[in-house]
């Protein structure tokens, strides 16, 4: 109390402290921190409210909400229809086996904020302990997968999330060979969003096509029709790029000798699955064949 009134004294005097106390002022800091106060946003505050001797505090209200405090009604119009619009995503949210408190959490940030930006935020705010940080991509993967359509907000924010943290690229990597392993029980319109949300991030470098090491795709025996199919539509989707980042995706796992495996098993399923059925993909078959066994550099 005693550093605020010296500032606004010394502001009223047009004067500068001399010394500043900068452990006053972290200590200040922190405790603004602890209150959340850059949570806060007030909108739209003027004077007039400010001078009201009358007033009753508004503080505990939402900036939008503020100043419709003399309509009681339309104050509490809003918080019912705030309310149900929360009752409707956690209904939303046990529909789709959100079935602990933290995936609820996720699942209403993801699907409640305004873009990839606030949504990245608002996640990394959630300082979930231990290590219920894990469902953050299972439930981003679960959402895009049960959408009517592909949309790419996910990825892009699956992509956010792995740069930030390095865990949540193997969460998302352990993610993906799980939902492989249930390829044949998956239903067309599933497979298809999992195979552009994996070339998705193939595209944009997230992660690379070490991903497909858990797949056997030189093994006639192991790929059925659906198999086939599912990661068919990944290097078709690969192969809808320009040449420079087709080079790049498949030159990120050339030279690495443990990868050799790999490396045959998809020019063997791109020859024989991709290419013999749209030979349309056969120039950028040549770029990622010769991506494959360069020693050159990555072209960015």
């Amino acid at each position: 109390m005693e550093f605020m009134l010296e500032t606004i004294c010394n502001i009223k005097n047009n004067k500068k402290s001399p010394k500043e106390d900068t452990v006053q002022y972290a200590q200040i800091n922190k405790w603004l921190q602890k209150l959340r106060v850059e949570d806060t946003v007030i909108r739209g505050l003027k004077w007039s409210k400010l001078l009201d001797p009358d007033k009753s505090g508004h503080w505990w209200l939402s900036s939008n909400m503020a100043f419709l405090a003399d309509n009681a009604e339309e104050v509490a119009a809003r918080i019912d229809g705030e309310v149900l619009e929360v009752q409707k995503m956690l209904q939303l949210a046990a529909t789709l086996g959100m079935n602990t408190d933290a995936r609820r959490a996720i699942f209403c940030v993801i699907m409640t904020s305004v873009d990839v930006l606030d949504a990245f935020q608002k996640l990394l705010r959630l300082d979930l302990p231990g290590k219920q940080d894990r469902d953050i991509m299972r439930v981003i993967l679960r959402c895009c997968l049960r959408e009517e359509a592909f949309n790419k907000y996910y990825t892009i924010l699956a992509s956010h999330l792995c740069k930030h943290d390095k865990n949540q690229k193997y969460t998302l990597q352990y993610c993906l060979w799980d939902h492989f392993k249930r390829l044949e029980s998956m239903n067309p319109m599933t497979s298809l969003h999992l195979a552009r949300f994996v070339a998705e991030m193939l595209a944009s470098f997230t992660l690379s096509l070490a991903v497909l090491k858990t797949v056997e795709l030189s093994d006639t025996k192991q790929l059925t029709p659906t198999r086939i199919m599912h990661f068919r539509m990944i290097f078709e989707a690969i192969f809808k790029n320009p040449d420079r980042v087709v080079w790049n995706i498949f030159k990120r796992i050339a030279v690495a000798p443990e990868l050799e495996t790999l490396r045959n098993g998809i020019k063997f399923f791109v020859r024989e699955y991709v290419v013999s059925r749209n030979k349309g993909f056969a120039g950028k078959f040549k770029v990622a064949k010769r991506a494959l066994n360069s020693v050159e550099v990555l072209l960015y």
